[in-house]
């Protein structure tokens, strides 16, 4: 009974630390281009558990994963040359995510990460905190690996 007390307490402070880290990156997310290193560095371990079989260690597109794959995954390190130097942050969280597109759900090759990143912690709310945490961190480490583009200015 002890140990499934000491569990929750450490479930409920890693949520709590990531929901913090969320927030952080929310506060951030008007700095467009600023990273912040300790939050990329916590996002770096989900990128390579949750990404790399796909996207590729270097986030180019290369993954083993992704070759088997009708549509190539995109390269992650260009998001924000792609647009025209600014990094999306929430556009790209409601992509990871994958719960708020009605129409991705059919058409949508990656996992709906939303749903999967929160699953398994039985305290009502903490699972969704926990969710939002990760993803918030893996926005914040995607934000660190941009290239630079010296055509847009856009930057790491």
């Amino acid at each position: 009974m002890r140990h499934r007390s000491v569990g929750r307490q450490i479930a409920g402070l890693g949520a709590r630390l990531l929901a913090l880290a969320a927030l952080l990156l929310g506060v951030r997310a008007s700095a467009a281009q600023d990273v912040d290193p300790v939050l990329a560095q916590m996002g770096a371990p989900y990128f390579e558990r949750l990404c790399a079989s796909c996207h590729g260690v270097a986030a180019t597109g290369h993954g083993s994963a992704g070759k088997r794959l009708r549509t190539p995954p995109a390269d992650l390190t260009r998001i924000a040359a792609r647009r025209g130097g600014v990094f999306p942050a929430g556009e790209i969280a409601k992509f990871i995510d994958g719960r708020f597109d009605p129409q991705a759900g059919n058409a949508r090759v990656m996992p709906i990460w939303g749903a999967r990143l929160g699953e398994g912690v039985p305290e009502a709310g903490v699972g969704e905190s926990l969710a939002r945490g990760k993803i918030a961190v893996l926005i914040e480490y995607l934000k660190s690996i941009q290239m630079r583009d010296a055509a847009i200015g856009g930057g790491r």
